[in-house]
């Protein structure tokens, strides 16, 4: 029992100094180099070492007559202690502005050009003193690089190191024009269009037709990467897509796009997106604001 806070008070016996004196030496491979940027003589960096690493009890450098370089532990600990000493500029950085830090908002691209971008007028007025800045991808944000504030991810996240909020049930659906919809009155003739899809969709035309007990058809003549291609080509005309209504939902409500199928056949119902964001202490002030908004947007804020 006692073990854990005797770690905690051997770890803040650990002069800030010596983590710095650590890091540079470290970085630069040196104790000579690591002495000149920080001003101090090599006799200092190497006796300052040699103290955390018997304060620690772990050796943190293999030294040779001609180099000193990291052992596995001392890199793992560099990681952190370099991460450790960003946050600290950060913060400072921070303090120090006088301009508000804006408010980093990553997303999946398809979402934030068909649900998000339509909407965001929205919180702008709303809330006028926001700075926001976007960004899209397919990939995750970076958080331990503390390049953002939010993410709008498209599949649950496995990590467990952020916090992680559960977007709308969506529904897919066969969406199509209203001139090609006048030929579809029946699931079977899918048989007969063009099927578009979205190669990166979690669930796609194979699952639709499974839980509609027919049988998929083994090719497919458009395919996309991305929802709003998708979409996109079935407002133009080009062939059915089996899409999200909530990603699809301007085109629905605009009269560009249909669902001709849905009073007779099965939606694939699923939570295909997550709004995730670091589990830190200190936040972005404006980060509950924005969740507080998007989920009133989606009307979940009473199950939230």
């Amino acid at each position: 029992m006692n073990e854990p806070n005797s770690l905690i008070v051997q770890l803040r016996r650990i002069p800030l100094a010596s983590l710095r004196v650590f890091e540079a030496a470290g970085r630069s491979g040196s104790f000579v180099q690591a002495a000149k940027e920080l001003g101090l003589s090599a006799s200092a960096v190497s006796h300052s070492i040699r103290k955390l690493e018997d304060l620690i009890e772990i050796p943190l450098f293999e030294r040779t007559t001609r180099e000193v370089n990291l052992t596995v532990k001392g890199r793992a600990l560099m990681e952190y202690i370099q991460r450790g000493l960003e946050e600290m500029h950060q913060g400072l950085a921070l303090i120090k502005s006088e301009e508000p830090r804006p408010l980093r908002l990553h997303t999946a691209p398809s979402f934030g050009t068909q649900w998000l971008m339509p909407r965001l007028a929205r919180f702008v007025e709303q809330h006028p003193d926001v700075d926001l800045r976007f960004s899209a991808s397919t990939d995750y944000a970076q958080f331990e690089n503390d390049d953002f504030d939010l993410d709008v991810v498209y599949g649950e996240p496995r990590s467990t190191l952020n916090e992680k909020v559960p977007l709308a049930v969506e529904h897919l659906t066969p969406l199509c024009s209203p001139a090609l919809a006048e030929r579809l009155t029946s699931a079977q003739d899918l048989y007969g269009h063009r099927l578009i899809q979205c190669d990166i969709q979690m669930l796609q035309w194979k699952g639709w037709f499974e839980a509609n007990r027919l049988v998929a058809p083994h090719n497919y003549a458009l395919r996309f990467d991305r929802s709003n291609m998708a979409i996109a080509a079935a407002v133009n005309g080009m062939g059915v897509v089996l899409e999200s209504t909530l990603l699809a939902q301007n085109e629905l409500r605009s009269g560009t796009l249909v669902a001709p199928l849905r009073e007779s056949t099965h939606d694939i119902q699923y939570v295909g997106h997550y709004l995730i964001f670091p589990k830190r202490r200190t936040r972005h002030p404006a980060v509950e604001t924005f969740k507080k908004w998007l989920l009133d947007e989606l009307g979940l804020s009473q199950q939230s």
